[in-house]
């Protein structure tokens, strides 16, 4: 079954040299490419692609995140609707990308990515992984695999609702008197649910324990 692809990146030179390397494979065809998410929800409308292989990162406006959501979504914004006798069928989206944060695998996935994969693997690896997504199997990079097996095993921390309102107000930059003047309690009250949040996070520093914070989806 030849496997039609839809590029979604917003690196006209990455795209001509997937659509080179995709185009040695003679199960692959490259049916249309886009370097923005709007691009690529219109041209899935479009071409009905089996597969479209999305990058995290697609500078101005949305991302591959929230663009995946919007074509994997029935209604408006997907593909639904037009086609004759019914819906017409949904693409699988791939992830091909350089980022293997939690926050992003975790993002991608949950906005119904059918795989995620990095772009340092091989081109068997690619074209094994677009025929894995064609067919709806789930398919990692080992690296992401190893951080979702990770992060699945390890209990996310929990947070008090005083310590979210504390983490929240650090996310604004507020000082300690700031957050104890907004919350109506004292500095040393500040304090002790900073050590507290600090000891639950594995951190030292407030940028720290925001970073976490925002990896873990801990807060918004």
């Amino acid at each position: 079954m030849t496997v039609r692809i839809l590029l979604c990146d917003d690196h006209a030179v990455v795209r001509a040299g997937l659509r080179a390397l995709l185009s040695s494979a003679p199960d692959i065809e490259v049916a249309g490419e886009a370097a923005t998410g709007e691009e690529a929800i219109a041209l899935t409308r479009k071409l009905r692609p089996d597969v479209v292989l999305m990058d995290l990162q697609l500078g101005e406006g949305m991302d591959g995140v929230e663009t995946t959501r919007r074509i994997l979504a029935p209604g408006e914004d997907g593909p639904g609707g037009d086609a004759p006798g019914g819906a017409a069928p949904v693409p699988h989206v791939l992830v091909l990308t350089t980022y293997d944060t939690d926050a992003d695998i975790t993002r991608a996935i949950e906005a119904g990515a059918t795989g995620y994969l990095l772009k340092a693997e091989r081109p068997e690896e690619l074209f094994t992984a677009i025929h894995a997504a064609a067919e709806g199997r789930t398919v990692l990079s080992p690296p992401v695999a190893s951080r979702v097996m990770s992060h699945l095993r390890t209990p996310r921390p929990t947070l008090t609702p005083r310590e979210r309102d504390i983490l929240g107000h650090l996310v604004q930059g507020l000082t300690n008197r700031d957050i104890a003047r907004t919350l109506y309690i004292s500095e040393a009250t500040v304090k002790t649910h900073l050590r507290r949040i600090y000891d639950k996070l594995g951190v030292t520093t407030r940028a720290a324990a925001v970073a976490a914070a925002k990896e873990r989806r801990l807060i918004p």
